[in-house]
């Protein structure tokens, strides 16, 4: 929550900041890093085009892992651990202000199921599956040297929060059954929200680097 608290603080001040005349002539890349994903063992790159007050992005993370005491539902009550080996998707968005803006996002993410503290191999592989998402996204884009006139003008900070619910999963009725080790019986796992506790509810922080490209 501490977390979100400091997002959503940055997400006030950016509104507020005065917006330079031009900004909706932007023409901008900017190649961001998220800060959550290397918390859970992954990675995450994005790619966002900037043409005045339209966003398109490309976004990709890998190898996320959830741990089952950050797990929430079946999947914590089941012992098991959930390792996301990639999630990727694309975005289109509108600037509202110069800094702030929203997306509409379509998603897919890939899930593989693995008992609490085992070994990811495919030899303890209990299931796997992929979903896809149709969400929304407020961002903010924050240049905290903006004023400059060397390369610390570029470097950029984006908080998000985020809303991603499950709209498909590869699974019949978006449930697995399979046979647990741990309990000694067979369990049905439903398809996991992609999110926050298996809500879908994102609140992210990236930093990288915006080049302008209309000079």
């Amino acid at each position: 929550m501490k977390r979100l608290g400091i997002i959503i603080t940055l997400l006030v001040v950016a509104s507020s900041t005065m917006a330079q005349d031009n900004w909706k002539e932007d023409k901008k890349v900017n190649l961001l890093f998220g800060l959550n994903q290397p918390l859970l063992g992954g990675f995450n790159v994005e790619g966002n085009f900037i043409y005045k007050r339209f966003i398109f992005d490309y976004s990709h993370g890998i190898s996320l892992n959830f741990d089952n005491d950050i797990l929430a539902g079946d999947a914590q009550d089941q012992q098991l651990d959930i390792h996301i080996p990639w999630t990727t998707g694309l975005g289109i968005g509108y600037r509202i202000t110069e800094v702030i803006n929203v997306r509409l996002e379509p998603k897919w993410h890939r899930f593989e199921g693995y008992l609490q503290d085992n070994s990811q191999k495919e030899d303890n592989l209990l299931f796997d599956y992929t979903t896809f998402t149709l969400g929304a996204g407020v961002y903010a884009m924050l240049h905290p040297f903006k004023n400059k006139q060397n390369a610390l003008k570029g470097i950029t900070v984006v908080p998000s929060v985020r809303f991603w619910p499950r709209i498909w999963s590869s699974l019949d009725d978006n449930e697995v059954s399979y046979f647990n080790a741990r309990t000694e019986q067979a369990e049905i796992h439903e398809a996991q929200e992609v999110g926050i506790s298996n809500t879908p509810f994102i609140f992210n922080i990236s930093v990288g680097y915006s080049f302008d490209l209309s000079k």
